[in-house]
């Protein structure tokens, strides 16, 4: 596996830092979460494939034991906003100092500087600070957020993983680590390129939200209700596609036009849709070039042919479907294996990593007894 060897500290936080510290795991790094011990409000569905040793962030002894294995590891993945992990003495000046070859990836929403670098913020901030969310919704309807997606998980996560793999490899040139300002914000305009650089494309844009080819402005870039009340995407922009979807709907350029009257053909396909169920519609479009697929619900997507050809999903030890790795390496692909998807109990490698330190079990013990550490198993017999 490509990170194999690579050794991660991810502080415990919600949805980004534990999506990119899952990206390094699945693709062979080791990763070992810190948790705080009693702060565990979320369970941590991305906890898959990591170590956890649950800490007493507030003692002096449980920084001893961040430090330490700090200067074992790789890359620490810092969630928290602007300054915490200053106050605690584990910031990038504290552990890069005995460490230089570490590599400080630092993911937050606003960035370490700036105004709003000190505020508290969701991915429905970091989307509309972007600029992205004024441009996702229908026409005299809302902006609409599509779950935190984009901003956690695409602009946050997956942005931050990137910036870590680029400085593993220019370390592997200079032998230096770095400190990755990683925030959501710009990872989620970064992640819009395309969007702010097609802005003068006439064809594309122009119009308010909803109005747009590719915003449901259009009746051949939509979703459509079929007769049992699931959905067919539409997606036929090329006059060539477009001439398939209106085979297959048996109608004609006469009929639907493909460049006016969008409203008034967009009733037209409402109605056609409606007429057969997803399945019917599924048969005919079938490996066409009409471009149209049927919306999958999440219980329908693992047995959908294309995916189960592809191995995209599997299900993990508690019968959870799961997105496997991604993308496919042909020599060094990442790991699929069930059983490395169960979700890590707090505090279930406590003993495991401390004895990995250098720490006898009357020490381990004392930790525990006295609240510096937290273990979910038993006490250490070494």
């Amino acid at each position: 596996m490509p990170l194999k060897g690579i050794k991660v500290l991810e502080m415990a936080g919600l949805a980004p830092g534990p999506f990119c510290g899952m990206i390094l795991a699945d693709f062979g790094a080791t990763v070992t979460k810190i948790e705080r011990i009693g702060e565990n409000i979320f369970p941590d569905c991305l906890s898959n494939g990591k170590k956890s040793i649950s800490l007493d962030l507030k003692n002096e002894r449980g920084i001893e034991i961040v430090k330490k294995l700090s200067m074992k590891s790789d890359v620490i993945i810092d969630p928290f906003r602007k300054g915490v992990m200053e106050k605690l003495k584990i910031g990038p000046e504290d552990l890069m100092k005995t460490n230089k070859k570490l590599i400080y990836a630092r993911l937050t929403g606003y960035g370490q500087y700036g105004s709003f670098a000190d505020c508290a913020g969701h991915d429905i901030n970091y989307l509309s600070l972007s600029g992205l969310l004024s441009l996702f919704g229908r026409h005299h309807e809302n902006p609409i957020p599509p779950a935190n997606v984009i901003s956690d998980f695409g602009g946050g996560g997956l942005m931050c993983a990137l910036g870590i793999i680029l400085a593993l490899f220019d370390r592997s040139k200079t032998q230096m680590g770095q400190i990755i300002d990683a925030n959501m914000v710009e990872g989620t305009a970064y992640l819009g390129s395309w969007i702010f650089r097609s802005q003068n494309v006439a064809a594309l844009w122009g119009q308010p939200r909803g109005k747009n080819i590719l915003d449901t402005g259009s009746h051949f870039y939509n979703t459509y209700e079929t007769k049992d009340g699931q959905y067919m995407s539409v997606g036929a922009i090329e006059p060539k596609f477009y001439a398939i979807l209106l085979e297959k709907l048996e109608l004609t350029e006469d009929d639907c036009p493909q460049f006016v009257d969008f409203e008034e053909n967009k009733r037209k396909l409402e109605k056609i849709f409606k007429q057969k169920t997803q399945e019917e519609w599924y048969k005919i479009f079938d490996y066409s070039d009409a471009c149209v697929t049927p919306v999958l619900t999440l219980d329908k997507v693992k047995n959908h042919s294309h995916n189960k050809e592809r191995g995209t999903f599997s299900l993990d030890d508690d019968e959870t479907l799961i997105p496997n790795p991604a993308p496919k390496l042909s020599r060094t692909p990442g790991l699929s294996n069930g059983s490395r998807y169960s979700f890590t109990n707090t505090g279930e490698h406590t003993l495991e990593i401390l004895a990995a330190l250098g720490y006898n079990s009357s020490e381990i013990n004392n930790f525990i007894s006295s609240g510096i550490v937290y273990s979910a198993k038993k006490q250490a017999k070494l």
